[in-house]
C-alpha cells in the first residue's frame, strides 16, 4: 500500500471541533510535524476534508 507523508503548515485555531478531531486522529499535533501514513480511502477522506491546512507528499519507499 502507499504510503503518504502529511504536515500540517496551518494553525487550526480557527478551525471547527470535527476538523481539530481528524487532526487528532491524524496524529498531528504541532505545526511543520510530518506524519506518514498508509494512503487507504479513509485517510485520503479526512486529507481531503483537511485540504487547507494541510501538506501531503508520497513516500518512495
Amino acid at each position: 500500500m502507499k504510503r503518504i507523508r502529511i504536515t500540517q503548515w496551518k494553525s487550526a485555531i480557527g478551525a471547527t471541533k470535527s476538523q481539530k478531531k481528524i487532526m487528532e486522529a491524524l496524529g498531528l499535533g504541532k505545526l511543520n510535524r510530518p506524519v506518514e501514513q498508509n494512503a487507504s480511502p479513509e485517510i485520503l477522506g479526512m486529507v481531503r476534508k483537511l485540504q487547507h491546512l494541510l501538506r501531503v507528499e508520497e513516500v518512495n519507499e
